[in-house]
């Protein structure tokens, strides 16, 4: 059995999830589609059930953090929210308490797993444009590994979004208006790896400390990915491993330990309801 299972995941979190999925269902053709409860954040369409059987999945992309699964008609987009899972399994084995839909594939199923509801599954028909047009993705920002945010050119997106902005950096970040997936964990790692303190007025971000903040976005999301995420409670990858980022941050979490440059001790703040790790030291206001 393989299990996808991101506690509150975000951007890498999500991609790990796609890498694993991906090859399981790409070129594969929909038997069935059942909608155990489609009672999530918004209601699931019911005529998937009647539309998606005999469609291919001909590839699955990423958008922040969507799942874009591109079949011949259209898009099918999930979310996970805060505690949806996805799981490949056995098309026999019994459904669980809070399996919400379930993507049948002759043997295996593809299963989204919901407690709290929080997740989406909906659907973009390519007869209404492409899907970049559809509601929730037309306000995200730029992917970090796009081309469009390489180089200095991510660089330079930062400081033109957030000039006149007087929103803490942290928030700003958080907010994915200028880049999508740099979630709180991964905030308060890149504003340390740029030597930016969380709480700087982000329209007062110099065009270097710009430079700096992209090229740390990246690379932190890079290691994150490359680990498999972030297991804050029970996130795990394809092969039941949990993701192992978390034993790698400089200051996540680590409040009162000494910094891994300097020695001094990390500080915790509050942001918008969630916290905030620092170094006082590296991260000079």
């Amino acid at each position: 059995m393989r299990i996808y299972n991101p506690f509150m995941p975000e951007l890498p979190e999500v991609e790990v999830t796609r890498l694993g999925i991906a090859p399981h269902l790409e070129g594969r053709k929909v038997s069935a589609v059942k909608i155990i409860d489609g009672r999530l954040r918004w209601p699931v369409p019911a005529n998937l059930s009647k539309s998606l059987p005999g469609q291919t999945v001909h590839a699955i992309e990423r958008r922040g953090k969507y799942l874009l699964l591109q079949m011949d008609t259209g898009y099918l987009l999930i979310h996970l929210g805060m505690t949806g899972t996805l799981r490949v399994l056995p098309s026999s084995d019994p459904l669980k308490i809070h399996d919400r839909v379930t993507l049948e594939f002759g043997k295996f199923s593809l299963r989204l797993h919901d407690p709290r509801k929080f997740g989406a599954v909906l659907w973009h028909p390519k007869s209404k444009g492409p899907i970049e047009v559809f509601a929730l993705l037309q306000k995200l920002g730029v992917e970090p590994f796009s081309p469009e945010f390489a180089g200095e050119l991510g660089a330079d997106i930062l400081y033109q979004k957030s000039r006149k902005r007087s929103v803490a950096v942290k928030q700003f970040l958080l907010a994915g208006q200028a880049v999508v997936g740099v979630g709180n964990i991964y905030c308060s790692e890149s504003l340390f790896e740029a030597g930016i303190h969380p709480a700087k007025a982000a329209g007062k971000l110099t065009r270097p400390q710009c430079s700096r903040l992209a090229e740390a976005v990246r690379l932190i999301l890079k290691k994150a990915i490359a680990a498999g995420g972030s297991s804050l409670k029970d996130f795990v990858n394809s092969d039941g491993d949990p993701g192992h980022f978390m034993v790698q941050t400089k200051v996540y979490d680590r409040k009162g330990l000494p910094c891994k440059v300097c020695k001094s001790p990390i500080s915790q703040i509050v942001q918008g309801q969630r916290s905030t790790y620092f170094c006082t030291q590296c991260q000079k206001r």
